[in-house]
This record gives structure tokens, C-alpha cells and sequence, in this order.
């Protein structure tokens, strides 16, 4: 044991943590593409919470912890009445954007979702806005809540350039908590070092597991884990700002810290600090990359790995369709991640399992035509049993330049192929799809779409007038970018 073992000597808070406060307190966004983005971003997000209250199984989960609660300036739910404190809030706006998977995605040595964040940041700045014109003050505008939305993209999204959680089995949600964290606790006033703290916090905490996300235990607490995660970041930013001290070596301490407890042993891939311990690699400083790089979830509400084979699958739909009994094997070529992450054999046992079923994923549209979120509902299945039919005859093959792809900086392509084949020896030909219409590469041709989407979701919850509102509102950069949020949440509330 070493001679030093029990010296007490604090130190610095870890340089991870005072770059991420840097870059929140100092970073001026000045790129029109990442505001232009992120604007379709609140679009989007939004409309994917709105579309999520649809579900019984969702709206089970909002609303009040206490009946009858009344909460002082309350933060609004879009599409709901409920006026809540701003960490439930953030919980209930959280757990509407991620229901049903459709909403963005990032895709690196760690993938996950950057609007989660919107949860912690509207209720945050809607709460503080209301707050603010109470008291003859400012409030907050839309464009605050863009900057600290690209920001949490880009905090989330550099730290999974290279750095796996999933393969130490930690859930990409972390990354949520600690976006949530640094944005908000701005939005909320703090200074660096309470900013330090509540960062320190969030990295002390408790972290979930991915157990929820994986076969033979994946089921619905992923549709509300990232909720979970930014109103624990509003939460935490709270407590900083209450006064209370933080953890400077949060994660490089020796046998305490997070590397050391949770990231070390067995994530081989990380860089190794002269002292022996594996920690974080930042591939490059933050500003506004990933925003500008988001992918968008257009066509299917779908786990973003198999966004390429539904694709390909909706192509292959008018030749198999009334040959499906004919079927003899369907061949999926794809890239690694998505065989760790979505592959399953064996019996689906709900909703959550199935839109996490690369298999699922792609029968649906070949015998359908389309994959839209009912389909993943029991009844659905139980009704439709040529689906699991399909499921049995399906083989996965890992092509290693889709794999190689997939990771590139220039390219992060997701690619999937599908090749079916029939009894009487006959074929298809193989479709090949490397990036989905939300990919930037495929950027123009996804907004069109993305609008459409925007424009359905608006339609499940208000009237006709209010959704022309809404998009008149949100197709003004200028305009939206100036509007209090207060007002803003105003338009979005029953």
C-alpha cells in the first residue's frame, strides 16, 4: 500500500469537469447552421412528446407527485394542463420525448439521445420566466433555450466521440444527468464554482444500468430513463446553488473516483493516464459540432441503428408483400453496434423489447409497409403473427466496412442491407441503405420531411388553428429566437 494512501490533500477540481464549465459559462454559439438545427430540433422534440400522449402507458406517469398540488409559477407540460416544480417537470417533459424513440439521436463510441435535455431546459426556463415577469424582470427568450440545447448537444455528444459507457455497462442517461447539469445550472444563475459542484454531483451519483435496454430484460423504464436523468440534472444544479460544497475529484480519485469504481476495469479501449488509470479521451473541444451533426428521426420511430434496414425494407415491401409465405431466409448485412445493441432471437415480451428489435424492426415494414408506433403494441402483435415468422427465418451479418463506417468521422454512416430469398430459388435483390433520410448527408431531403412530422404530431393534440400558430411561430428563426418562453410554452399548453 502506498505511504501516501491517506494524505489529505484536495485537490483541483478534474479538468473534465472545469472544461465543461468553461465552455457553458464562456462559449458564445454564433454558427446560423446549429441555431438553424436546433430550432428544427425543438420542433421536433416537442412534436415527438406531443405524439407520446397518445399512449396510456406514458401518461401514466405525469402530473403531480401530491394530488392537487398547486406550484407557484409553475412549469408547463406541452400538450397537457399540468403546472408543475421544475424537477417533476422536467421528469414528465423528458419522459414524453423519449416514449416512443423518435426523436434525435447521436451515434459515436457511445450513442444516445441530445434532446433528451429539452426536458430539464424548458422546465427550467419556463419556470424562471414566469418567475421573472412576476417581478417586472426579463424573462428568458427562445433563443436561451437554443444556445443551452446546442450546448448540452455538444456536451453529450464530444464526450461519446470516444468513450464507451455501454461496453462497461452504464446507460448513455449519465450523459443526460450531466448535460443537464451544466446547462441548467446555468440557465438557473450559477457561478463556475457552483457550476463545478453540481457538475461533481452528477458524476458521484448513482449511474444506471443498461439492464432495461437488452434482451432478456429490456422493457419500458428506457422510455422514461432519460427523463429520469435531466430532472436529476435540474435537481442537482439546485443543490448547487443552495450552497452546497462539490467533489473536486469526482472522477479521478484513486479507488473512489468514477473511473476507478465504474469506467476502468473492463472499458480496455480507453486512454490510459500515466499513473495507470483509464479516463475519459476528448477527440476535440467543444463548440458546435454536434448539433450541426445531429440525426433527425424522420420516417420510423424507431432505435436509430435500424433506421436504414426499415428503410430498406419499406423498398423491398411491393416485392415480397404477397410472397410472404414464400419466404424461405432474409439475410440483414449490418454494422457491429446494432448486433451488440438491437439483435434479438426468441419471444418479444413487450412494446419496449420490440422497437428494440432489429428483427421486429424490419419484418413489420416488409409485410407492412411501414412501421409506426402501434405496431409495436400487444394486440398488434398477438394479431399479426406472420411478423414472428419472419423473425425466425432472418440471418444477421456483420459487414465490417459498415462497421468501419459507422465510426468514421467524415462518413458515420449506419448502414443496413436486406436480401430476401424464396423457396422456389428465386431472390430479391439486395437493398442497401447507408445513411437514413435524417443523416446530414441526406439533410435537405430529411427537413421536408421532418416539417411533415412536426405538422402530424401538432395535429394529435391542438386545433387547426393552433398548430397553424405554432408553425407560422416556429418556421421564423428570427421571430422564435425573440419570443419570451413563457409566451412561447403558453402556445403549447391545453
Amino acid at each position: 500500500m502506498s505511504a501516501n494512501v491517506d494524505l489529505n490533500n484536495r485537490p483541483d477540481y478534474d479538468q473534465v469537469l472545469q472544461d465543461i464549465a468553461d465552455y457553458v459559462l464562456n462559449y458564445r454559439i454564433t454558427s446560423p447552421e446549429a441555431l438553424n438545427t436546433a430550432r428544427y430540433c425543438l420542433m421536433d422534440t416537442l412534436g415527438c412528446g406531443l405524439l407520446a400522449l397518445r399512449f396510456p402507458e406514458c401518461t401514466k406517469h405525469l402530473g403531480p407527485l401530491v394530488e392537487g398540488t398547486v406550484v407557484p409559477f409553475g412549469a408547463r407540460v406541452p400538450g397537457t394542463s399540468y403546472r408543475l416544480d421544475p424537477v417533476k417537470a422536467a421528469w414528465d417533459i423528458g419522459c414524453c420525448v423519449r416514449w416512443l424513440d423518435y426523436n434525435d439521436t447521436w451515434l459515436a463510441a457511445e450513442w444516445g439521445h441530445p434532446s433528451d435535455n429539452l426536458g430539464g431546459i424548458l422546465a427550467v426556463a419556463d419556470h424562471l420566466s414566469q418567475q421573472r415577469v412576476a417581478k417586472g424582470q426579463t424573462p428568458l427568450t427562445v433563443r436561451d433555450v437554443l444556445d443551452a440545447m446546442i450546448m448540452a448537444h455538444e456536451i453529450q455528444g464530444v464526450i461519446t466521440l470516444e468513450n464507451s459507457f455501454n461496453r462497461v455497462g452504464l446507460d448513455h442517461v449519465l450523459l443526460v444527468k450531466v448535460a443537464s447539469t451544466a446547462v441548467c445550472a446555468k440557465l438557473m444563475g450559477a457561478g463556475r464554482e457552483q457550476l463545478l459542484s453540481a457538475l461533481s454531483h452528477a458524476f458521484v451519483d448513482g449511474q444506471a444500468l443498461r439492464t432495461y435496454r437488452h434482451a432478456p430484460n429490456a422493457g419500458s423504464r428506457k422510455s422514461w430513463a432519460a427523463g429520469d436523468a435531466t430532472s436529476r440534472g435540474v435537481r442537482l444544479a439546485d443543490i448547487a446553488l443552495r450552497g452546497e460544497m462539490g467533489i473536486p475529484g469526482a472522477l479521478t480519485a484513486p479507488q473512489w473516483g468514477f473511473y476507478d469504481v465504474l469506467f476502468s476495469h473492463t472499458n480496455k479501449d480507453l486512454a490510459l493516464k500515466p499513473e495507470g488509470q483509464r479516463a475519459f479521451t476528448l477527440a476535440q473541444p467543444y463548440g458546435t459540432y454536434v448539433m450541426e451533426n445531429v440525426l433527425f428521426k424522420v420516417s420510423f420511430p424507431a432505435e436509430f441503428h435500424a433506421q436504414t434496414a426499415c428503410e430498406a425494407a419499406v423498398t423491398l415491401h411491393p416485392q415480397v408483400r404477397d410472397r410472404l409465405h414464400e419466404i424461405e431466409k432474409i439475410v440483414i448485412t449490418t454494422h457491429e453496434s446494432a448486433i451488440r445493441i438491437i439483435s434479438k432471437q426468441g419471444k418479444l415480451a413487450n412494446a419496449a423489447d420490440r422497437d428494440h428489435c432489429l428483427q421486429y424492426m424490419t419484418a413489420v415494414p416488409l409485410a407492412f409497409g411501414n412501421l409506426v408506433a402501434e405496431q409495436y403494441e400487444d394486440d398488434f402483435h398477438a394479431a399479426h403473427p406472420i411478423i414472428d415468422e419472419l423473425r425466425e427465418k432472418m440471418q444477421i451479418v456483420e459487414d465490417p466496412r459498415f462497421t468501419r463506417e459507422y465510426l468514421e468521422a467524415d462518413k458515420r454512416s449506419i448502414a443496413n442491407a436486406i436480401q430476401v430469398f424464396f423457396t422456389d430459388g428465386s431472390s430479391t435483390q439486395q437493398v442497401v441503405v447507408e445513411y437514413p433520410i435524417g443523416h446530414r448527408r441526406r439533410r435537405a431531403q430529411g427537413i421536408v420531411l421532418l416539417e411533415e412530422k412536426f405538422r402530424h404530431n401538432l395535429a394529435t393534440r391542438f386545433t387547426g388553428q393552433r398548430c397553424a400558430q405554432i408553425v407560422e411561430l416556429c418556421n421564423d428563426q428570427a421571430r422564435l429566437e425573440s419570443t419570451p418562453v413563457n409566451e412561447f410554452v403558453d402556445k403549447w399548453v391545453l
